[in-house]
């Protein structure tokens, strides 16, 4: 069936009541949940590193550090749940939506590749807001970053490996790749690779 005759099963308020009463995660399609599928250590650890250097560098700015319970907006209903995102518009405290993202991040799990590189490049880049967009491995260590000056510009991809500095530029802050992948467990060659020379 092609999405253009697809009925929604609910609506994206529905989604909201609905997945707060699940033990699983979901993420919503516009139509209907779809299942997030797990992780594991090291794409937990990774995602707690960023976390942990968005916040510390954004403390006392008018920009916060948000991710996985709080959603984004993407194209028609669709919302998404990345494992960060930083907003620097306020919020209320019970909203469910990330206002205004300027720059998301998904670390790759095991099964995630083809939604993270494909599909969401193409949802993130309709939100206007978005003006970076990190792709962030987790078997190895590497960082695919989409970035645009200005709503409706194409992205511009860059790829920042060990050794090298993520700048992050629409919100003052450069973290070292190496801080993302401090104390995960990668494969040898990875490690090394971190391993200061």
């Amino acid at each position: 069936m092609s999405i253009a005759n697809r009925v929604p099963a609910m609506t994206r308020d529905q989604f909201f009541d609905w997945a707060e009463a699940q033990d699983a995660r979901y993420e919503f399609d516009g139509f209907e949940p779809v299942a997030m599928t797990g992780g594991n250590l090291n794409h937990n650890d990774i995602a707690f590193n960023l976390h942990h250097a968005l916040h510390a560098r954004l403390r006392g700015t008018d920009c916060r550090s948000r991710g996985l319970d709080v959603g984004v907006a993407t194209i028609g209903d669709m919302v998404r749940y990345p494992d960060g995102v930083v907003t620097c518009s306020p919020a209320s405290g019970v909203s469910r939506l990330v206002p205004d993202p300027i720059v998301v991040f998904e670390v790759i799990s095991p099964t995630s590749g083809h939604m993270d590189r494909i599909v969401k490049v193409r949802e993130y880049g309709a939100v206007d807001s978005i003006l970076r967009y990190v792709i962030v491995e987790s078997a190895s260590v590497g960082l695919t970053v989409h970035e645009r000056q200005a709503a409706g510009q194409k992205w511009t991809v860059t790829t920042v490996m060990a050794g090298d500095v993520l700048p992050l530029p629409e919100i003052g802050v450069e973290i070292p790749v190496a801080e993302l992948y401090e104390g995960v467990d990668l494969p040898s060659a990875a490690s090394e690779a971190l391993s200061p020379r």
